[in-house]
């Protein structure tokens, strides 16, 4: 049976330890909610100070061009490109991911609809994001299209037909942490020819990803996740080459007019990914986020995402076996892959009766992680900070819960707005 020591064994012996010092953890917390908001890096308060104090306190205006406030969209998104197997000045960083959806789905959908009017569904899964899905609906409505929602891989296959306009999928299950494969379901799609939307919001800055491996049509992420860039952090958006002078996206915006300084009131799109900028970028939410995403590049000198991925394999196939072997008897039903290629970097359980409050429980003893409805205990491992020691420690804890019945306090039953 694997102990506590043989967990700081690890710990001691792993490359990827020294990566952790660059976050602020706060003291008494192990914190497995990394899917949903990363942890702070230290770098970014200075970060963000030197931005408010000087490039905007003492810089003023002058900082879009002498600070170069104006390409940091670019930029950043030339540094998230390293990390999802994108080219340079081919990803961007912009709005949220709804927003980004609205746009590359819309892209999309003009593209089919022009080339082949008869192709008038969007093909997705019912657990998929309902972000993902609300945005495809509003979607289908305005170009008089369809919204058809599958189950499994199988009746994916099965859609793909000759009025499949558009296959839209997250690369990583947020409930159950199920990875697809990329470049087989793109591969499909084209064969039926239906283009391939990825969101990669539980994906990117955790596993490797190669969309242009994969010849991915479109792209969407989130940054506040694996990448560390802050609550409502700006998300990002690629567009393969192939595609991204093809069409306007749905929201011409000023930012992504070929000379924005001009002023002129009919729009051309600039070439390239950017025009899919839309408004003035959010400059302090940019600045943190590229610190965020420096703190996964820092592992490059380590072996970079291939590294990260082995550890976080190794950190939830151990949480698996310790739940497994420590928590019997407590009705938890694995949700999450066993099989290393179908796993993201979360571990997922089902239990019928308490899953809100037994979180809740773990929270009030500093073990944080998240439920999703109607009955998922979800847990993030993020490699960058996580240790095989906070597995050990947070089993026991959960362990504790589950035996004592703390959980039926009727303090952990007390619904937040936020779960």
């Amino acid at each position: 049976m694997t102990t506590r020591d043989h967990c700081l064994a690890l710990d001691a012996a792993d490359a990827l330890a020294p990566l952790r010092d660059q976050f602020e953890l706060p003291g008494g917390t192990i914190y497995l909610d990394g899917n949903s908001l990363g942890v702070l890096p230290r770098a970014t308060a200075a970060r963000v100070q030197q931005v408010v104090r000087d490039e905007w306190g003492r810089g003023l205006i002058t900082s879009w061009n002498a600070a170069g406030w104006i390409t940091l969209p670019q930029r950043v998104g030339d540094k998230i490109a390293r990390l999802v197997g994108a080219g340079a000045g081919e990803v961007v960083v912009a709005d949220s991911t709804s927003a980004n959806l609205f746009k590359v789905l819309g892209a999309a959908l003009a593209i089919q609809r022009a080339e082949a009017p008869q192709r008038d569904r969007i093909v997705s899964e019912r657990g998929n994001f309902p972000t993902d899905l609300y945005i495809a609906e509003s979607l289908a409505r305005q170009h008089g299209a369809e919204l058809v929602l599958v189950d499994d891989d199988a009746d994916i296959a099965a859609r793909l037909d000759a009025r499949c306009a558009v296959l839209m999928l997250t690369q990583v299950d947020y409930k159950s942490g199920r990875v697809h494969d990329m470049a087989a379901l793109t591969r499909a799609a084209h064969d039926a020819g239906a283009l391939a939307v990825w969101d990669l919001a539980h994906s990117a800055g955790a596993l490797p990803v190669d969309l242009n491996g994969a010849a991915a049509d479109f792209a969407v992420g989130c940054g506040y996740k694996y990448l560390n860039g802050g609550p409502g952090a700006p998300a990002f958006v690629w567009v393969h080459p192939r595609h991204v002078d093809r069409f306007w996206q749905p929201l011409a915006g000023w930012i992504g007019h070929a000379a924005p300084f001009e002023f002129v009131p009919g729009y051309r799109p600039a070439p390239g990914i950017a025009r899919y900028l839309v408004g003035t970028p959010p400059i302090l939410s940019l600045a943190a986020l590229e610190c965020g995403v420096d703190t996964v590049l820092a592992a490059d000198a380590l072996g970079g995402i291939a590294a990260l991925r082995a550890k976080s394999l190794a950190l939830t196939r151990l949480f698996v076996e310790l739940v497994e072997s420590r928590c019997t008897g407590h009705g938890l039903q694995l949700v999450t892959p066993r099989d290393d290629a179908l796993r993201g970097s979360q571990v997922s359980w089902r239990r019928a009766e308490g899953g809100y409050a037994i979180v809740q429980a773990l929270i009030a003893r500093g073990v944080v992680g998240d439920f999703r409805a109607p009955d998922v205990l979800r847990f993030g491992f993020a490699p960058l900070y996580t240790r095989f020691v906070d597995v050990f420690d947070a089993v026991e804890q959960l362990r504790q819960v589950l035996d004592s019945g703390q959980w039926r306090e009727p303090r952990f039953h007390q619904r937040a707005a936020v779960t």
